[in-house]
């Protein structure tokens, strides 16, 4: 019989519990919640974890393949020499030239200002101009009237002598002889005029040139020929003197004397011969000691009436010689050289000269500069010489044509000078004193560069040729009096050459080695110490790594100085990785 439990009598039967209702998907067996919740979360932490293994891995492949992994430059450059620990230059194969730099002025070779005065007396009042032949920027030739000052020309002859006086008939000297060419130069012969003697020819010569240029000459003396008039009366004068003088010594010699006749004597009186009584042969019938008398008188007259035509004649040739054309210094300008040029024109019809009315110029273009007294020694006739306009870009070649002896400040560039005669006036005076330096293109130049400031570079010494030269650093004397340059080889190996040193410029110096010692061009010489100690050259600061990848590479992570792969410290480490 089966047990039945013990209670009121009832058959127990358990019931599950009843479960909240919850929302399930079709198909799908509900589970219970945390089960579910806990799965998730290790998922998720699974893979954080294989994430930060995997980094870890890669990290540590990048760090293994940078160590094993190398450039060939890189490569190459560990397996090369140490660095140097000294600064190096090449030795080069050049001419060498020491050169010396200084500002000048372009300017024509003569500069003058053209100042006119008053022509034709005390009367003639203040200069006026009256007309204006040339404007700036003209072409001068020879001959050409420039201008008109009260009615007078002035005008331009050739001639490097400055005019300093009034040439006037008579005159002699080389500024003579300067204008007689001038004048022969334009078809106006002197005749046969001695050279430097202003003589008639000289006057007929000049009168013609005023007659070509449309205007009359000046008289040399201004009293309207009084004085050769006067000379010529006084001659006439003194020629009908010594007529009247000759006429009364003829009229003598033809008469008897007083004794012609014989006092006592009825003869004829020529000699009394036939005269009876005894005077009668008239001893002084003749008249000797009459007619002796007579002759002395008349010759003395007609000797001094002679005397008188002889002096008058030379008055009047002197008269005659200083009578003519003159030409004025007020009127003429001698230049060197034409077609000359009007560089400047001040002055206008009617206005009162006070000061320069024109600037011509003439000649080739030149360059004047100032060299100072330390510089002075550095430049001689002959140097070579390079001009250079900045405003242009111009280039030239010129030479040193003279270096003046004593310092003076620099004329304004329209400066120079020909006497009071052409109106000249002193140079203005601008910049530091010093000495002139005058230098000649070698091919002319440009006329509107005149007044332009350039760079002129003297080359004060240069080698004969191609020859070796070195930093001046490179050179060293020793206690035993020789004088060496420091070779180093690709290996670092020092060796020491005896050098003859040449020519020095621009930093540096031509070397001969002395005896059989060895140096060529393209060798190291030693210049200084690097203070880094990592292989620089000609003293410049390292340029980072050549071969390196990327900034850190470039730069060196080490802070290094010139290392070559980049990586490399002050220590000189040479992996990339250095820290």
């Amino acid at each position: 019989m089966d047990d039945e439990p013990v209670g009121h009598g009832e058959e127990f039967t358990a019931e599950p519990e009843a479960e909240p209702e919850r929302a399930s998907e079709p198909g799908r067996a509900p589970e219970p919640e945390p089960a579910r919740g806990a799965a998730g979360l290790s998922r998720r932490r699974l893979w954080v974890a294989v994430v930060a293994v995997g980094a870890v891995v890669l990290s540590a492949a990048g760090v293994a393949a940078s160590l094993v992994i190398k450039s060939p430059a890189q490569a190459a450059a560990e397996t090369g020499p140490p660095p140097m620990d000294v600064l190096v230059a090449r030795v080069e194969k050049r001419v060498l030239r020491d050169t010396l730099i200084v500002r000048g002025t372009i300017s024509a070779a003569q500069a003058v200002q053209v100042t006119p005065t008053a022509v034709g007396g005390e009367d003639a009042g203040q200069p006026v101009v009256t007309k204006v032949a040339v404007r700036q920027g003209d072409r001068v030739e020879v001959g050409k009237v420039l201008m008109e000052v009260s009615g007078r020309p002035v005008f331009a002859l050739p001639g490097a002598l400055p005019v300093y006086r009034d040439l006037k008939p008579g005159a002699t000297g080389e500024d003579v002889k300067q204008l007689q060419k001038a004048l022969a130069g334009l078809g106006h012969a002197t005749g046969s005029d001695k050279a430097g003697t202003f003589g008639g020819g000289t006057k007929v010569a000049l009168a013609a040139f005023y007659k070509s240029i449309g205007y009359d000459p000046l008289p040399a003396v201004a009293d309207r020929g009084e004085a050769v008039k006067g000379a010529e009366d006084a001659v006439t004068s003194a020629a009908r003197s010594l007529e009247d003088a000759r006429s009364a010594a003829r009229s003598a010699a033809g008469g008897t004397g007083p004794g012609g006749n014989g006092a006592g004597g009825n003869g004829a009186g020529n000699n009394g011969a036939t005269g009876n009584g005894a005077t009668g042969n008239g001893a002084t019938g003749n008249g000797a000691t009459g007619g002796a008398t007579g002759d002395s008188a008349a010759s003395r007259i007609v000797a001094r009436a002679q005397e008188d035509l002889a002096k008058a004649r030379e008055r009047l040739a002197e008269a005659r010689a200083a009578a003519g054309p003159m030409a004025p210094a007020g009127e003429v300008v001698f230049l060197e050289s034409f077609p000359a040029r009007a560089d400047s024109v001040t002055v206008r019809p009617g206005s009162t000269v006070s000061g320069a009315a024109m600037t011509l110029s003439a000649g080739a273009l030149v360059v004047r500069g100032q060299l100072a007294e330390h510089q002075k020694g550095l430049v001689r006739a002959g140097q070579k010489v390079e001009i250079l306009s900045e405003v242009s870009g111009l280039t030239a070649a010129a030479e040193v044509l003279s270096v003046a002896d004593t310092a003076s400040a620099p004329p304004t560039p329209r400066g120079g000078g020909q006497g009071e005669g052409q109106g000249q006036q002193a140079p203005a005076q601008s910049g530091p004193v010093g000495y002139e330096m005058l230098v000649r293109p070698l091919a002319p130049l440009d006329t509107q560069l005149v007044g332009q400031d350039v760079r002129l570079t003297v080359e004060a010494a240069a080698t004969d040729g191609n020859a070796l030269v070195v930093p001046v650093t490179a050179v060293s004397a020793g206690t035993d009096g020789r004088t060496t340059v420091t070779v180093v080889d690709v290996a670092g190996a020092q060796r020491r050459v005896e050098i003859r040193p040449g020519t020095s410029g621009d930093g540096y110096v031509e070397i001969r080695p002395a005896g059989e010692a060895a140096l060529a061009e393209g060798d190291s010489v030693v210049i200084g110490v690097n203070p880094g100690g990592a292989g620089k050259e000609t003293g410049g600061k390292g340029d980072g790594a050549k071969t390196g990848d990327g900034k850190g590479d470039g730069k060196g992570d080490g802070k290094g100085d010139g290392g070559k792969t980049g990586g490399d410290k002050a220590d000189g480490g040479k992996s990339g990785g250095g820290s």
